[in-house]
């Protein structure tokens, strides 16, 4: 198995006042000691994004969870206020959003790619992943991996996929 890249992402969290304050998030906050599915995609606000994507493993949550499945995540080369706003547009409950703004984490992972024929600048290929206590366990990539993709391809990471391959292999142990 492969670690994840030892990442510190920037985010914003309410405080005390109502108000937002910024929030040191790790690599190891998200993946020590747990079993966790991530999920990255190539923007917020984009159509397969919020119409399938993002919906999708939020309503798919508990089923999740009941596969052993600690916390799911999302992940988007996006900064944390456009993560913040797009997540309470979507009224997401249960997704966990990673706000990789430099996209330093998906360039870890060679998930980066062009999309420049878009206006979008580098961003995520889409791909889902099970790391479990920051080892890669799966890794379920979308095919055609190019930058500057004329498509955009989703199905192989997609909430159904993930568990699916989780009914077909959950164990208590996981």
């Amino acid at each position: 198995m492969t670690r994840v890249p030892e990442v510190t992402f920037k985010d914003r969290r309410p405080c005390h006042n109502g108000d937002y304050d910024w929030y040191n998030l790790t690599t190891s906050e998200i993946f020590d000691n747990k079993r966790v599915v991530v999920f990255a995609l190539p923007g917020a606000f984009t159509p397969t994004c919020s119409n399938f994507q993002l919906p999708g493993y939020d309503l798919s949550y508990n089923e999740f969870k009941a596969l052993g499945i600690d916390e799911v995540w999302c992940l988007s080369v996006n900064d944390a206020f456009v993560m913040n706003a797009w997540f309470k547009s979507q009224d997401i409950q249960n997704v966990k959003s990673i706000p990789d703004g430099s996209g330093d984490f998906t360039h870890a992972m060679g998930m980066s790619v062009a999309k420049y024929n878009l206006g979008f600048g580098y961003r995520s290929w889409r791909y889902a992943m099970i790391v479990n206590n920051g080892e890669i366990e799966q890794l379920f990539e979308e095919p055609g991996k190019v930058g500057n993709c004329p498509t955009d391809p989703y199905g192989i990471s997609s909430p159904e996929t993930v568990l699916n391959y989780l009914k077909n292999n959950y164990s208590k142990e996981n």
